[in-house]
């Protein structure tokens, strides 16, 4: 395989590698450069761009062995002997999505160690295991977000021969990996790419950084490759997009289809599905529209409407933009609706908000979460709901959570009430980039009313350590009930018809916002909730029968369903049971 790279800027490109003399690369078309020469499997190799003679890493490389500053490694991804031949994948619809982050999931933090929990996740009954960002990034440990070579996996985690081992030992298990992608932004430290191409647009700014410059057909492919290399060279059963209401894309045809359409042809040519699940917060359901329907064909996309209007009502938390989900109404309206603001008023914004969704649309395109990294981790303290709610809430987002009408998903730990905090951590190594991160950080908060003391700095080691599970909670009384539940949760999910129907005519609700209550109707099966202190006494059909409760003093009787406090029930109407 010949080695090629774009590079543009410069009118001069040398290959440097250990202990021989530099080669020059053949200008060819279009920006690119090429060379005749072979790598095996771990050999270093780096770019040196112009006159200059600082050695650049290869924007494509697989693999960074000493970091993001230094050269790059060649990796042969063929070299691996995968064992999944009868791997034929899952459909997202029905399943059950759990997302983690290597570094704090396990003690090690690698995706080998990683391997030896994944039995946990079989138990549990989840079908998708999806991964923050494994991309590589200047320092030791970080969310993933701040990466700056989009093909490499990080040498902390593993590297990529870590990453294939990991993925294959997901579908030995019947796991689908869905992976978790950033292509908005690039991080603040080791990011190359200008000095080879105009990768980005420097005048303009998202709220990371400068945007990724989408008029440029390189670069393009350059997102577009990066995206199939995954699935194909990693097996990875799809992917999750990070924030593409950043992609500011004027072409005729949006990245996100050409994406999508790709895809959909690997699909095809591999033989099992693949999922593609945007995080975007334009509440607009053309990202997940047909492309005939004039959408661009992604699987689904993250719904945070469902995740604000679920947390103020169990917290009663009512400050930024949860505000506008205080009526217990607003829950009602994300069950059967999908989104809240679908052209309505957001105050938190100043402006009219979002679309509604074509009710044809199947509701296993949203996804929907009660915690998720974000919404956790970028609390001032990165404090979970464990840390607030009692048990009776604690099993009330459980369970309107797992028996939503979307296609739900956990966040590492949520199953057993983790004590643990996720809180924002980075190892920048330069001082002031660093101290920038730790200052930026506790502005932001304090600006907003928060007291210094419990906003930690990002930089401290202590922070992301506090941020790693603690393995031998689930053996404790209230963390195992908790992760009993969730198990039912998910079986009680996948047996029942019921709770995967994808149509949203299916889906009723209706809530007292005085008393505090809650029911959702999914054909014969009704979820009660009450939210309140007090008990709650709810008609139902004659005869119905609980299929689960979270308190054991929960009542279901002839006509009759007594919900003690922060409590919730479902049943079956009598006709129905099976």
């Amino acid at each position: 395989m010949s080695i090629e790279v774009w590079a543009p800027r410069t009118s001069r490109v040398r290959m440097r590698r250990p202990d021989v003399p530099d080669v020059e690369l053949t200008a060819t078309a279009d920006g690119w450069w090429t060379s005749n020469i072979v790598l095996g499997d771990g050999d270093e190799y780096g770019f040196v761009l112009g006159d200059g003679d600082d050695l650049r890493p290869d924007p494509r490389s697989r693999r960074q062995p000493r970091g993001v500053h230094e050269a790059s490694a060649w990796f042969d991804p063929q070299s691996f002997s995968w064992s999944d031949d009868s791997w034929t994948g899952r459909p997202l619809a029905g399943g059950v999505v759990y997302e983690l982050h290597i570094g704090t999931f396990t003690p090690g933090g690698t995706l080998d160690s990683a391997i030896e929990r994944l039995d946990h996740l079989v138990d549990l009954g989840v079908s998708f295991v999806e991964v923050l960002p494994v991309n590589d990034f200047n320092g030791v440990h970080n969310w993933g977000y701040d990466g700056v070579l989009w093909y490499a996996v990080h040498e902390v985690y593993g590297g990529p021969a870590a990453y294939q081992r990991f993925v294959d030992a997901c579908h030995a298990r019947g796991l689908a990996v869905i992976q978790d992608v950033v292509y908005n932004h690039l991080g603040p430290s080791g990011n190359y790419l200008p000095e080879f191409g105009p990768y980005l647009r420097d005048a303009e700014r998202n709220t990371w950084g400068s945007s990724v410059n989408l008029d440029e057909a390189a670069v393009r492919r350059y997102i577009i490759d990066n995206a199939l290399m995954w699935m194909n060279d990693y097996h990875v059963d799809g992917l999750r997009l990070d924030a593409v209401h950043a992609l500011k894309d004027s072409a005729p045809v949006h990245i996100l289809q050409e994406i999508a359409e790709e895809t959909d042809s690997l699909a095809a040519h591999v033989g099992r599905p693949l999922t593609l699940i945007a995080e975007s917060d334009l509440n607009d359901a053309k990202l997940i529209s047909a492309r005939e329907a004039d959408g661009y064909g992604l699987t689904a996309q993250w719904s945070d409407d469902y995740h604000h209007a679920l947390h103020v009502a169990a917290t009663g938390e009512t400050t930024g933009y949860y505000a506008d989900f205080a009526p217990l109404s607003a829950l009602v309206k994300v069950a059967t609706k999908g989104f809240f603001h679908d052209g309505t008023w957001s105050s938190f914004r100043g402006a009219v908000h979002g679309h509604p969704i074509d009710p044809r649309i199947p509701t296993s395109r949203l996804v929907t979460f009660g915690q998720d990294h974000d919404q956790i981790g970028n609390r001032a303290a990165g404090d979970r709901l464990s840390q607030t709610l009692d048990e009776g809430g604690l099993a009330i987002v459980a369970v309107l959570t797992l028996l939503s009408p979307y296609t739900p998903m956990l966040f590492m730990g949520e199953e057993w009430a983790a004590s643990t905090p996720w809180q924002f951590f980075t190892s920048h190594p330069e001082p002031e980039l660093g101290r920038a991160t730790a200052e930026g950080r506790l502005a932001e908060f304090t600006a907003m009313g928060w007291d210094e003391s419990v906003v930690p700095d990002p930089q401290d080691p202590e922070t992301f350590l506090r941020s790693k599970l603690r393995w031998e909670e689930i053996h404790d009384d209230r963390h195992g009930r908790m992760l009993e539940l969730y198990r039912r949760l998910v079986r009680l999910r996948r047996t029942t018809p019921e709770f995967t129907d994808p149509r949203f005519g299916s889906v009723s609700a209706e809530a007292d916002e005085d008393a505090r209550w809650f029911r959702m109707q999914r054909g014969d099966v009704q979820v009660l909730v009450n939210f309140a202190e007090a008990h709650v006494q709810l008609p139902v059909p004659a005869g119905a029968v609980a299929l689960l409760t979270t308190d054991v003093s929960a009542r279901v009787d002839e006509r009759t369903a007594l919900l003690p406090g922060r409590s919730a029930v479902v049943l079956r109407a009598p006709d129905a049971v099976r």
